[in-house]
């Protein structure tokens, strides 16, 4: 009998799940209930998006309130999650399989998607609760023990347990991997190697890469929240800035091409002409999947960081974290998707994920794969810093606060596996964990937004009459 190749085997069963979790009631929930908390606070992305960056920094801080991190590093911490490789790669994915349509559609699950933060991050604040240590922690699984009555607490389990699984650093040790091994290695004749074992193949120049970045990260994550909330504040910015002004560059020097480019992000959003046959759900589901990848809006790793935020007001939270996806697919999500377009590298069938951003940072700019590669590597290492809090706060839930730190051998462990399995099998696992863990986010803030909907109109009464908040 032929030995079952088992990365073969996981690939399709990774698949067949991401195929069957992402339907179209999880693509109602996701979207219809942005759309429900958008309607239903009244567009308050819009309407106090001025007074959430007040908040940001930090005009309405009390030292006296209870938290691990002030807010600007809670959002830090979150945007060093989702600022990453699902802005380099994951928009170069969306592209490859939907077209220049999917960027428009993921510009709409943004939108929805800050509305849904509000609510998702007022409420981490407002139901926190004690773990088996007595610390105060933030995350929709307290928000679903605190805040909704004993029958649904199965929700929080279901959270968790996907949780620990959907934010392994998998996707970003793979295409960080990735970036080393087109960048680095095989220009400088350091090419592949590969062992073939009997039940799979293991590339040995991706491995050592992958003990290499499980060594840096171990380094920094078994610091705690406070450290990662430190070096991701230090860092974020820093990236940002760098990514921008290289992505900028790329699009100046080819600026007659991106009213075409934006024209075809119109166009192919309603026409689906592109790819797949003019399949306009498929297009929508594509850029929901990205969209959720990139600003996790609705998927509740956002309430944890934000949960641990130094405020005794929950709509402080709320607001500073619905400018979360603004940053990241308003604005470095297009920046990416520009520079991809007007190079037209993702119409390359040979190139796949991260591989399609370096052949556009490589036409335009001198020395572009070496940028991207810095651009990368600083994305990536502090995305691998932030997941680890995330997954450590839902294993801590279900087995003890005193034993959370066990996660983190897990989480170090699967760096490795990220940077040798494939990219088709690590994106299907990573979609299908990130859409189970938003069925208990989405339902539990449905049911709890009207205590939003009380708290936001107390806290703005109480600024139009002149009062501290």
């Amino acid at each position: 009998m032929k030995p079952v190749d088992i990365g073969l085997f996981l690939e399709q069963l990774f698949k067949d799940y991401s195929s069957f979790i992402w339907g179209t009631p999880l693509l109602i929930l996701l979207m219809g209930g942005g759309i429900f908390f958008s309607l239903y606070s009244r567009l308050v992305q819009f309407r106090y998006f001025r007074h959430a960056i007040n908040v940001l920094r930090g005009k309405y801080d009390n030292p006296e309130d209870k938290g691990e991190i002030n807010h600007y590093q809670a959002l830090s911490t979150h945007l060093a999650a989702t600022v990453g490789m699902g802005n380099i790669s994951g928009v170069a994915v969306a592209i490859a399989t939907g077209g220049p349509g999917a960027i428009f559609w993921m510009w709409i699950s943004a939108f929805i998607g800050m509305a849904t933060k509000f609510y998702t991050c007022t409420l981490a604040i407002e139901y926190r609760g004690l773990d088996s240590n007595g610390q105060l922690q933030g995350g929709p699984m307290y928000v679903i023990r605190e805040g909704l009555k004993k029958h649904w607490h199965w929700l929080a389990v279901l959270f968790c347990v996907t949780g620990m699984i959907g934010v392994l650093p998998i996707f970003q040790a793979n295409q960080l991997t990735q970036v080393f091994h087109d960048v680095l290695l095989v220009p400088n004749g350091l090419g592949d190697h590969v062992l073939d074992f009997t039940f799979f193949k293991l590339n040995t120049t991706d491995f050592i890469t992958g003990l290499l970045l499980t060594a840096l990260v171990a380094s920094v994550i078994f610091g705690g929240i406070a450290r990662i909330g430190e070096v991701a504040g230090k860092l974020v910015p820093f990236m940002v800035i760098i990514y921008f002004l290289s992505v900028l560059t790329i699009i100046l020097i080819n600026v007659t091409e991106v009213p075409q480019m934006i024209s075809n992000i119109f166009v192919d959003a309603f026409t689906a002409n592109a790819v797949l046959g003019g399949a306009l759900g498929q297009i929508i589901l594509i850029a929901s999947k990205r969209a959720a990848f990139s600003n996790e809006a609705g998927i509740g790793t956002a309430p944890m960081a934000h949960g641990a935020a130094k405020t005794n007001q929950p709509i402080h939270e709320g607001l500073v974290a619905m400018l979360g996806p603004a940053i990241d697919t308003i604005v470095v999500c297009t920046l990416t998707a520009l520079a991809i377009l007007i190079t037209g590298t993702w119409n390359n069938p040979d190139a796949e994920g991260v591989s399609i951003t370096i052949n556009a940072f490589n036409s335009s700019l001198p020395f572009g794969g070496y940028i991207l590669t810095l651009c990368a590597a600083t994305f990536a290492i502090t995305s691998l810093f932030s997941l680890s809090y995330y997954g450590e706060k839902c294993y801590g839930f279900l087995f003890g606060a005193h034993r959370k730190h066990h996660y983190r051998f897990l989480y170090v462990f699967s760096i490795i596996l990220g940077s040798v399995a494939s990219l088709d099998a690590i994106i299907n696992l990573i979609d299908g964990m990130y859409a189970t863990m938003a069925i208990p986010t989405v339902i539990s803030t449905l049911i709890l937004a009207p205590k939003v909907n009380k708290l936001a109109k107390n806290y703005f009464s109480s600024l139009k009459n002149g009062e501290k908040s």
